[in-house]
């Protein structure tokens, strides 16, 4: 979705520079010129675009389901891990990106969902993604939401990556998690509390062309991520008329349900060995939180998360 909505954008700006409209052209550079550090800066949303009523018919076509198991206080900061990653990252975007369930569940927080830097150098898509409430998942911008000093903001950061959608089929309980501590680091800085999110039915959208780990298209996609910051899983779902095939996600239901939070201490300089430990606990709470409500959803018993 996020590179087929970029290449379009793109392509709108290539015609204007081209066609009799390039002083437009010339404009918006000169604009983004000084907006440029904007992503790493909070943003700037705008609720009319998050409540626009195509993304009502958007988190109904699944639907799309927000569950809080406890309350959140305004008066912290907190940073949300979000699993998995899935295709399209549905449950994060329809959740904390659109519509009213957050801020009726945790009135007081303001969500920001954590993506690639990458897409905000795309002329005009930018302007859409900000105005949707995402910021750059760069340390800067992690760091400015979270310096809230009365709290009530709240990183949303979709822990596994680009790395973690080539895993995305349907069943899978993969996660990327061992070696990304960036997050926990990040907590400990700013003293944020973490909140584990699972989101169940995010692998379920999209059926995607058999990669298993070593096979060459793996490799291939691999090399590809590294090169272009994105990967590019090969799926498929269905159609408009038909169900067969197509690019069209299956109506299956996500449940993002958040988590309890992990209280975290301000420590500018955490140590190898506390981050380990708090990293060590955040696992065990996530994968608590996956056993708890897995039945709920449809997960059988004998399924468990597996971290690598």
């Amino acid at each position: 979705f996020f590179p087929l909505a970029a290449e379009f954008c793109c392509g709108f700006f290539v015609i204007l520079m081209l066609g009799r409209l390039w002083f437009l052209a010339v404009l918006y550079l000169l604009w983004l010129y000084f907006d440029w550090e904007t992503p790493c800066t909070g943003g700037r949303r705008s609720q009319w675009v998050r409540s626009w009523t195509v993304w009502k018919y958007f988190r109904e076509y699944f639907p799309i389901h927000l569950i809080k198991t406890s309350d959140l206080s305004p008066n912290h900061n907190y940073l949300f891990g979000f699993h998995p990653h899935g295709v399209l990252v549905a449950g994060a975007f329809g959740n904390f990106c659109t519509g009213p369930s957050f801020k009726n569940l945790f009135p007081g927080l303001t969500p920001y969902l954590h993506i690639m830097p990458i897409w905000f150098s795309c002329p005009f898509f930018r302007e859409y993604i900000m105005s949707a409430g995402m910021v750059s998942a760069s340390k800067e911008s992690v760091s400015y939401v979270l310096n809230n000093e009365g709290g009530g903001h709240t990183s949303i950061i979709v822990i596994g990556g680009a790395e973690e959608a080539l895993n995305a089929h349907p069943g899978s309980l993969t996660l990327n998690i061992l070696k990304r501590k960036g997050f926990i680091k990040m907590a400990l800085k700013h003293g944020a509390h973490l909140v584990p999110v699972f989101s169940f039915g995010e692998n379920e959208l999209f059926k995607q062309v058999a990669n298993p780990k070593g096979s060459r298209l793996r490799n291939v996609q691999e090399k590809l991520q590294k090169i272009m910051g994105f990967a590019l899983p090969l799926f498929h779902a269905r159609g408009v008329f038909q169900y067969s095939f197509g690019l069209i996600p299956y109506r299956q239901p996500i449940h993002t349900v958040v988590g309890s939070p992990i209280p975290v201490k301000r420590n500018l300089h955490p140590t190898t060995e506390e981050i380990d430990q708090l990293h060590a606990l955040y696992l065990q709470k996530l994968r608590q939180l996956f056993e708890e409500h897995k039945r709920n959803y449809g997960i059988p018993d004998h399924k468990s998360l597996i971290f690598e």
